[in-house]
């Protein structure tokens, strides 16, 4: 249990850190290039992780590392952005908080992971939390930033649920399979982002700074714990962790830039982390059943049999189920249950 409870705490240490990147954004880095900005996130932390492990993708791993890459990073980035600039802030967080959703579809159809009812009202829950966050009253809606919201959510949810279905090659650490997927995905950025948006623009101090925490801290670290996380957390549990990410926004809002938080605000907190933390809590095993009334289960009186060990027709505990005779005594032991077992035949 204490291994599963640092394993979630690690792996929440991402979605809170990607809840800075809003602050990040707005007060360190020059404005209206957020396919730059999603450029200069994966592709530095990649090669980074790349130059440390000094290990490549081999056989199918080049594919997958493309498309998890894609899917994960590439695609999401600038979906994520166009949302970002289509519709007011808490729109785009709204509508990228269905995300789990699509990881209880998607871990079924692709993981077998059947769906049910808590995993659907949790996630339910975490949506409706962070609507009272972040959504404001009269907020417009534009058909094709909540297209791009929809399918920014969609294309993180496959990328966590093939990344836990293809697991990593043998040899291979989740450091390295980080630095493959950043790379892979900022490769995929790297076109579009010149091609939109032109050459890049002149860098300050303050916007290599806040670039530099972006590719080392936001995402290079951020991604490892995540990735590390969906190896060993379900699907549905790791996504579940991802209103963290509104959550923190709202509060460093509040804290850095004056944002108000009411009543509301604060509630739609609590049902979002209420539900985040339903998502941890594993379902109950069922008790092994006992034997027949009156006897002992067979597990049970197999392992009494296993503790105690057997006998052997004159008393003595063998060498496999008892103490291990040694020395002189141990030998003569050992005589007395040859001749005894040669007595038995």
């Amino acid at each position: 249990m204490s291994s599963k409870v640092a394993t979630v705490a690690l792996t929440a240490l991402a979605p809170i850190s990607w809840g800075s990147t809003y602050f990040v954004t707005t007060e360190f880095l020059p404005a209206d290039r957020p396919l730059f900005t999603g450029l200069m996130r994966a592709l530095p932390a990649g090669l980074l992780l790349l130059a440390l492990t000094r290990k490549l993708p081999s056989g199918a791993w080049w594919w997958k590392s493309l498309v998890l890459g894609a899917l994960n990073i590439g695609a999401f980035f600038p979906l994520l952005f166009l949302a970002a600039y289509r519709l007011p802030g808490g729109v785009a967080a709204v509508v990228g908080s269905v995300g789990p959703l699509f990881v209880v579809g998607l871990a079924a159809l692709f993981l077998g992971d059947k769906p049910t009812l808590k995993s659907l009202l949790t996630a339910i829950g975490a949506a409706f939390g962070v609507s009272l966050v972040v959504l404001k009253a009269g907020a417009a809606f534009d058909m094709v930033g909540v297209a791009a919201g929809l399918l920014s959510a969609l294309s993180m949810s496959a990328g966590t649920v093939f990344t836990k279905r293809w697991g990593r090659p043998e040899g291979v650490g989740a450091l390295a399979l980080t630095g493959w997927q950043l790379t892979a995905g900022g490769l995929v950025i790297l076109p579009i982002a010149f091609l939109i948006e032109g050459a890049p623009p002149a860098l300050t101090g303050t916007n290599l700074a806040g670039y530099a925490y972006l590719a080392f801290g936001n995402t290079a670290i951020s991604y490892f714990l995540w990735f590390r996380g969906i190896e060993r957390l379900s699907a549905s549990s790791v996504t579940l962790l991802g209103p963290l990410s509104p959550i923190t926004a709202a509060v460093i809002g509040w804290a850095a830039l004056g944002q108000a938080l009411g009543p509301i605000q604060i509630a739609g907190m609590l049902i979002a982390f209420g539900a985040t933390l339903a998502g941890q809590l594993s379902p109950r095993t069922p008790a092994a059943p006992k034997g027949p009334r009156g006897t002992k289960g067979v597990a049970e009186a197999k392992g009494a049999t296993d503790a105690k060990g057997a006998r052997d027709p004159r008393g003595a505990k063998s060498v496999t189920g008892g103490e291990r005779p040694n020395g002189s005594k141990g030998t003569e032991q050992r005589a007395r249950a040859v001749r005894a077992a040669e007595g038995a035949r």
